[in-house]
């Protein structure tokens, strides 16, 4: 009984601290010999020497994200946080000098993004750092990757996740923004507006341009009717007086036909019986002394 419980404690022994190293995928085993750096045990299956050998250390060979948020100035006196977010991972070459020079890397890493924004956003104006995020994060990222190159890390990407101003400078930002937005609206309306204006206007005196030449049209269609049909009467030596008193009236009932027409009901006439006489008096002594005056001229 005493040899088999001997026998159990030497296998968990040479179990535990056996000659067999298995390490996972994504990592790397950091093995001393009595405490002085041996080897780094890939992923798979490897050896060492019992009681002698030890893994001191597993790390991780994946990507990893850091996030570093920095106060800062921009060349227009106006604070920020930046957010940067860098990825970065060890490089499996230099997977000895990752472990052994840095005890901290992200305090490293994070040391050298503040060095990189402070070199670069206090030479740029507040919406010039947000026009130039991307070229910033370029700039950070190669100066964060040249630093930590020597440390065996390697940055995959370092990206501008937030520019944040103080409260009330975005305040005031958001007012200036609404402003510029209702002064362009206020723009672009008074400009439909006077579209719309000049359209009417347009309109206007187009139509009354051809109400006119319409009104002319007919103007002289009648005179010429009128003279056309004193021309005729006259074969038929009818006096001119005459003729035109018989035109008149015949003008006279056309308009009062096409004033029913159009749906007026009230018509405004002369308030004695010789009004009518004296109307035609007026048009008869018109129509002469224009003649007249044509003849003499």
């Amino acid at each position: 009984m005493i040899t088999l419980i001997i026998v159990i404690i030497v296998l968990i022994i040479l179990i535990v601290l056996g000659p067999f190293v298995v390490t996972q995928q994504q990592t790397a085993k950091i093995i001393e010999r009595l405490g002085k750096f041996t080897r780094v045990a890939n992923p798979g299956l490897s050896l060492k020497i019992p009681l002698l050998d030890h893994v001191v250390r597993t790390l991780d060979l994946r990507v990893h994200s850091l996030d570093a948020t920095l106060e800062t100035k921009t060349k227009d006196n106006v604070f920020v946080d930046v957010v940067v977010s860098t990825q970065y991972r060890i490089d499996t070459t230099q997977v000895q000098r990752a472990y052994y020079e840095l005890s901290k890397p992200e305090a490293q890493i994070q040391s050298y993004i503040a060095d990189a924004i402070r070199a670069s956003i206090p030479t740029l104006d507040l919406d010039e750092v947000f026009e130039n995020k991307e070229e910033i994060a370029t700039q950070v990222q190669q100066t964060v990757a040249e630093g930590m190159a020597t440390f065996g890390f390697i940055i995959v990407k370092a990206l501008i996740t937030s520019i944040d101003p103080a409260k009330e400078v975005k305040e005031s930002m958001n007012a200036i923004n609404a402003a510029q937005r209702q002064r362009a609206a206020a723009k672009e309306l008074a400009e439909a507006e006077k579209i719309q204006i000049v359209t009417k206007a347009t309109a206007k005196a187009e139509e009354t341009r051809l109400q006119g030449v319409g009104l002319a049209q007919q103007r002289q269609e009648i005179v010429n009717g009128l003279a056309a049909s004193i021309g005729q009467l006259s074969k038929f030596d009818i006096d001119e007086s005459e003729i035109i008193s018989l035109l008149m009236l015949t003008q006279y009932m056309d308009t009062l036909s096409e004033f029913a027409d159009n749906g007026n009901s009230t018509l405004m006439l002369p308030g004695n019986p010789g009004g009518v006489a004296d109307l035609r008096t007026e048009i008869l002594t018109s129509l002469m002394a224009g003649k007249k005056a044509k003849v003499e001229k």
